[in-house]
């Protein structure tokens, strides 16, 4: 246990060291916001961080994506050892991607600086040692594309993940917290297809695409009332038209459809797709529904991580809220919890404005928020501490994500 203690106090001032130059790195990609696959200078920034903050890390940059990146560094502890143990890869992801219009108002570039720190501060603790129950490497992932196109899902499907044995995140809110229940999340565009003809001369021509786009929204808005009061259904209507004296003969609509289990979002999306072909055939129009390739899945959880990461923010002065009995967020990390044992605590910024708002954009830039980030880095790197330094805690924890993954298939 005294060991234990000294890795973590050794992290801590780790990361107090760096605190100038993680603040720099989270206000230089706050102040250039980046939208979803174009981060090109926060992956640069990232990829000069740590190639300048110790040349022991090997940086990979536009990692299997244009703008992922890698910094690996390790194994200590012996390497594989006499005993044949491969070293346990403990993985920090960092997030970068801005959205439109109102910039960080996610707080992506704090998830970046929350990333970079802990994994500073685990190197910190881990290059004296010597001997561990397992040897110990770290990995950090760039992901980009979270706000969009789930770019951790490419990842996964690029093998990125493959030799990572558990990782660790934290995201900006309003309140601290181990666990929140995401929810799965799939992405679908319907457009609708018609014919144009002059609105008024000889309306009886047309085919009107806008009457099935307005159809189709109606009708999804009096199937909510039919729905488990924690599915979602939301969208827009992305393309309406042209001018008012033409019948529009192309419309488009976007919609997000939601619930808490993977398994529960098929039934959803049958009902979703029932009111989009009413709606054509109402209307006479050709209906195209259309699915990205990556949705999200809701994020497993680990209980022996949350304990540990709980304890360890305790001692460093978190206060964390009541768990909510749900919550509506989807997030791509989703999918990375569900081919590794993970955790994605949220943590306070110093302000109880909301997500996607230009408050919390600038609550995200803010000095105010540095006191908060890095003592989220300490308590995420405190836990990887907890786990390499006891062969039974990454036992649980290997136990916890099987008996979660099970849990969610039945």
């Amino acid at each position: 246990m005294e060991r234990v203690q000294q890795m973590k106090e050794s992290l801590q001032m780790r990361i107090d060291a760096h605190r100038d130059e993680l603040h720099s790195l989270s206000r230089d990609i706050w102040s250039r916001p980046e939208l979803a696959c174009e981060e090109t200078h926060a992956h640069d920034r990232l990829v000069r961080f740590f190639t300048e903050e110790d040349q022991a890390w090997k940086v990979q940059s536009h990692y299997k994506l244009p703008t992922a990146f890698r910094a690996s560094w390790g194994p200590v502890g012996g390497g594989d050892d006499e005993k044949g143990e491969p070293a346990v890869n403990v993985g920090f992801l960092c997030e970068y991607d801005a959205l439109p219009s109102i910039g960080h108002a996610c707080g992506h570039n704090l998830i970046a600086e929350v990333g970079a720190a802990a994994a500073v501060g685990l190197k910190a603790a881990l290059e004296s040692q010597t001997e561990l129950p397992v040897p110990v490497k770290i990995t950090v992932l760039g992901t980009p594309a979270e706000e969009a196109v789930g770019g951790k899902i490419d990842l996964i499907n690029a093998g990125a993940f493959d030799d990572v044995h558990l990782v660790l995140m934290a995201h900006p809110a309003q309140q601290d917290a181990s666990f929140l229940p995401t929810v799965t999340i799939e992405e679908v565009s319907v457009k609708y297809h018609g014919k144009a003809s002059h609105a008024s001369a000889y309306p009886w021509e047309g085919v009107n695409a806008l009457d099935a786009a307005v159809l189709a929204y109606n009708n999804l808005s009096a199937l909510r009332q039919q729905l488990k009061p924690e599915w979602r259904l939301h969208g827009i209507i992305k393309h309406g038209g042209v001018k008012p004296n033409i019948i529009p003969a192309y419309t488009e609509l976007e919609f997000y459809l939601r619930t808490p289990l993977l398994k529960d979002l098929q039934y959803l999306k049958a009902k979703a797709e029932a009111c989009f072909r009413a709606a054509a055939v109402a209307t006479g129009c050709q209906v195209e529904i259309i699915y990205p390739a990556n949705s999200y899945s809701n994020i497993l959880p680990n209980a022996t991580l949350s304990k540990l990461y709980e304890k360890n923010g305790k001692a460093l002065g978190i206060q964390f809220a009541e768990q909510p009995a749900s919550f509506c967020g989807s997030t791509d990390f989703g999918n990375v919890s569900f081919i590794v044992p993970g955790i994605h605590p949220f943590f306070y910024i110093g302000t109880d404005v909301l997500n996607h708002t230009e408050d919390y954009t600038k609550a995200a830039g803010a000095e105010k928020a540095q006191l908060y980030t890095l003592r989220t880095a300490k308590a995420l790197a405190m836990t990887a501490v907890d786990v390499v330094c006891s062969s039974d805690l990454l036992r649980q924890v290997r136990e916890d994500f099987s008996l979660a993954k099970l849990k969610q298939e039945t």
